[in-house]
């Protein structure tokens, strides 16, 4: 049974607001929570609610003053919202599909970002990955390993098994707070077995690094 918000490509949108967080992404079908306390990026968020419930995630280079970005980020749709007594958003995205900047739209009203989206070398985010074989055991190994590391516990290994790859190999690149080019290079791997190698030799270096950073 198909997503209730189940989007097809004619419908993406051209134009969207995007929000650069660094060493942040998203990946498509993968849930990411937001904590939204900005004015632009509350204002950003209000104009998404009102029009299509689309934000860009798309980290900024870390080589320069934050303003230049990545050209490839992931949008997501907002699947869930609530607002604070304090004000801020308590938002969910909910990944859809990879796009690369075309180009930059001047700032909008309220002061955050928008783009000209190219969602054409992506069509097939749209449809999930059915690849079940992208070495689990391999994974598991590296994953125990790396959360030991870590001196995190889990108790939900056979749950963590029976997850579809996909979803085990995007969560764990959303999650695990690798370096921001790290992280794009996760987000801009083109196929799942690609993803699944680059996530394999990051959790080995974090493991063997001497002090590591821990997940979120």
């Amino acid at each position: 049974m198909g997503d209730a918000f189940d989007t097809k490509f004619e419908d993406l949108p051209q134009e969207i607001p995007v929000f650069p967080l660094p060493r942040v992404i998203l990946l498509p079908r993968i849930q990411l929570p937001l904590n939204i306390f900005e004015p632009r990026y509350l204002a950003m968020t209000r104009a998404a609610m009102s029009n299509g419930r689309m934000i860009g995630m798309i980290q900024p280079r870390p080589d320069g003053s934050g303003e230049e970005m990545f050209k490839t980020g992931c949008a997501g749709r907002i699947a869930s919202f609530a607002e604070t007594d304090d004000g801020r958003y308590l938002v969910t995205l909910k990944g859809v599909c990879r796009f690369d900047v075309a180009e930059e739209l001047p700032l909008a009203k309220g002061g955050f970002r928008q783009v000209k989206a190219n969602w054409a070398p992506y069509a097939q985010d749209l449809q999930a990955d059915l690849v079940n074989d992208v070495c689990r055991d391999t994974m598991m190994g590296k994953l125990r390993t790396y959360l030991d590391k870590m001196n995190m516990f889990c108790d939900k290994w056979e749950t963590i098994r029976d997850i579809e790859c996909e979803k085990l190999i995007s969560t764990l690149s959303v999650v695990c707070p690798f370096e921001t080019d790290e992280k794009q290079a996760l987000l801009e791997a083109k196929t799942l077995p690609d993803r699944a190698k680059i996530l394999l030799a990051l959790l080995d270096i974090a493991a063997r690094e001497e002090c590591p950073v821990s997940c979120h």
